[in-house]
C-alpha cells in the first residue's frame, strides 16, 4: 500500500516538477520576446533616424541657402566690350532683380542665352565666334552672356549644365576680363548629350587652355564647391520666365537664344551669312558705315570628347 502511494506521490513530483518548467521556459520565452521586439523596434529608430540624416545632408547639400550671384554679372549676363573687357558690377544679392545693362546710342548690342551642353549652341559658336570677335575688337559693340541650365536631365544625373554654367561664373567672378576665352573653351571642348559630361578636374583644367591663372586655387575650390549653382538655378528661372529686358522676346524657350538690339534672331545657327545680314539690319546704317570687312567663318573645332 504504502509502495503504490510512494509511487503516486512521485508521479504527482514529477508532473509539477514538469509543470514548473514549463512555466519556467514560458517565462523566459515572454523575455526573450520582449527583449527582441525592444530591440527590433530600437534598430528600426536608428535605421529611420540614419535615413532621416542621410536625406536631410542631400537636402543641405542640393538645396543650398541662395548666396550672392557672381561678381560682374548683375544683369544675369556678363557683357564685354571692346577689347574683350567686361563691365564690372557688384554681385546680384538673394532675393533682388538683376539690374539690366543698358544700351548706349548707336552701340550695336548681341545678347546670347546659352547652354554649355547645348549642340546647337556650339554650332552658332563655331560659325559666327570670329564674325563676333571681330565686332568687339573693333568696338562700338557688346556681347552680353547669360549662362542658364535647361539641359542637366541629358547629362545621366551629374548636372553637367548647371555645373559648367557654375564654371563660367566662378571665372567671371574672379577673372572678369577673361571670361570670353573660358567660354569658348566650354564649347570647343563640349561634351556630347546624354552622356556623363565633364568633371569638375576637367572644367578646372580649361582654365589653363583659357590663359588663366588660377593664383590661390580660389576659381578652381568655386568650380568644386558648386559656389553659384543657387544663382545659376535662380537666373535660369528667370530666364524662362521671362520678360528678357530691352528685348522683342517674352522669355527663353531654347538655346542659343540671340538678341541683337533688342530683336530675336531667329535663322540659321550654321549660317555666318544670314546672321551678319541680321546684324546689319538689327543695327543700321551707323553701324554699316562704322565697321570693317567681316573675317572668315570660324574652323570646325574636333569632334566631341
Amino acid at each position: 500500500m504504502s509502495d503504490s502511494s510512494d509511487a503516486k506521490l512521485s508521479k504527482n513530483a514529477q508532473r509539477e516538477a514538469a509543470r514548473e518548467k514549463a512555466r519556467q521556459l514560458r517565462e523566459e520565452q515572454k523575455k526573450k520576446e520582449r527583449r527582441n521586439r525592444f530591440l527590433l523596434q530600437g534598430g528600426i529608430v536608428v535605421a529611420v533616424l540614419a535615413v532621416i540624416a542621410i536625406v536631410g545632408l542631400v537636402i543641405v547639400n542640393s538645396v543650398r541657402p541662395e548666396g550672392p550671384g557672381p561678381a560682374n554679372m548683375a544683369s544675369d549676363g556678363i557683357r564685354i566690350g571692346e577689347g574683350f573687357l567686361a563691365t564690372e558690377t557688384p554681385a546680384l544679392q538673394p532675393g533682388a532683380d538683376p539690374v539690366p545693362n543698358e544700351r548706349a546710342e548707336g552701340e550695336l548690342s548681341i545678347t546670347m542665352y546659352v547652354d554649355y551642353l547645348c549642340p546647337i549652341c556650339r554650332q552658332f559658336e563655331e560659325t559666327n565666334a570670329d564674325y563676333i570677335s571681330s565686332l568687339l575688337e573693333n568696338g562700338g559693340a557688346t556681347l552680353e552672356i547669360h549662362p542658364i541650365a535647361i539641359l542637366d536631365r541629358a547629362s545621366q544625373g551629374t548636372k553637367y549644365s548647371t555645373r559648367a554654367a557654375n564654371a563660367a561664373a566662378c571665372v567671371a567672378d574672379s577673372v572678369p576680363n577673361q571670361f570670353y576665352d573660358y567660354h569658348l573653351q566650354l564649347f570647343v571642348r563640349q561634351p556630347a548629350e546624354n552622356t556623363a559630361g565633364l568633371s569638375d578636374d576637367e572644367l578646372i583644367e580649361f582654365l589653363g587652355d583659357a590663359g588663366i591663372e588660377d593664383t590661390g586655387g580660389g576659381i578652381a575650390e568655386c568650380i568644386r564647391s558648386q559656389e553659384f549653382r543657387p544663382w545659376v538655378a535662380a537666373s535660369t528661372e528667370r530666364a524662362l520666365t521671362g520678360p528678357l529686358p530691352d528685348s522683342n522676346v517674352d522669355k527663353v524657350e531654347g538655346t542659343p537664344t540671340v538678341i541683337v538690339n533688342g530683336e530675336k534672331y531667329e535663322g540659321a545657327p550654321n549660317d555666318l551669312a544670314a546672321f551678319q545680314a541680321f546684324v546689319v539690319s538689327a543695327a543700321g546704317e551707323t553701324f554699316i558705315e562704322s565697321t570693317t570687312p567681316t573675317p572668315t567663318p570660324t574652323p570646325t573645332p574636333t569632334p566631341n570628347g
